[in-house]
């Protein structure tokens, strides 16, 4: 099922990794992440491949994790890895360029892994969000770190620390996306970068 949540293609030397699981907001499950961390894998070691696109389907762009899936993988009785670690190490690592086209809403690791990426074109009317203080979990991957330096800290709390959504003309306004677009030239631009 996870294959067909996470749609790998190539267009020329792009790899694209499309989130296709619209009717749960592109939630991502752990299956997921080892699709797409798999993908990524193989496309740093294809010379074929010149660039990484992430798109989606759908509204959202991703509602993070699976809340249902991160917790059973959260206790003792989950079998098989837990791939979210890899997935985010792929993606900082990755030496080919990791593009995202954020179409819609971007939700927790929806979120945060556009810290990892060498470019982001957002829509401008996605909202931005970090719900971790209101989950009373941790950021993944050292993201409430790595923020400050993007945003600085006043900034960074607001997000972080209060929660509060970042709309995607103001994600690019302070930086942390490319360019800010109207929703149906996003992946367009993405894929022309």
């Amino acid at each position: 099922m996870s294959q067909d949540h996470i749609i790998v293609s190539r267009d020329g030397a792009v790899l694209e990794i499309r989130f296709n699981r619209p009717d749960k907001k592109n939630a991502i499950t752990n299956a997921m992440y080892g699709v797409i961390a798999d993908a990524i894998a193989a496309a740093e070691s294809d010379d074929d491949v010149r660039a990484v696109l992430f798109t989606a389907n759908g509204d959202f762009f991703s509602a993070g994790n699976d809340i249902k899936d991160f917790a059973a993988q959260s206790t003792d009785a989950a079998e098989g890895p837990r791939h979210v670690g890899r997935f985010l190490e792929v993606v900082i690592e990755a030496e080919k360029p990791v593009v995202a086209a954020v179409q819609g809403h971007a939700v927790g690791v929806g979120t945060t892994m556009l810290f990892q990426c060498d470019l982001v074109y957002v829509a401008e009317t996605a909202r931005l969000t970090v719900p971790f203080i209101d989950l009373g979990v941790v950021p993944e991957n050292a993201s409430s770190l790595t923020i400050v330096d993007r945003l600085g800290y006043s900034r960074a709390f607001a997000l972080f620390g209060l929660g509060e959504p970042l709309l995607g003309r103001d994600a690019a306004a302070w930086g942390l996306a490319n360019a800010a677009l109207p929703a149906a030239e996003v992946e367009p631009r993405a894929r022309a970068a």
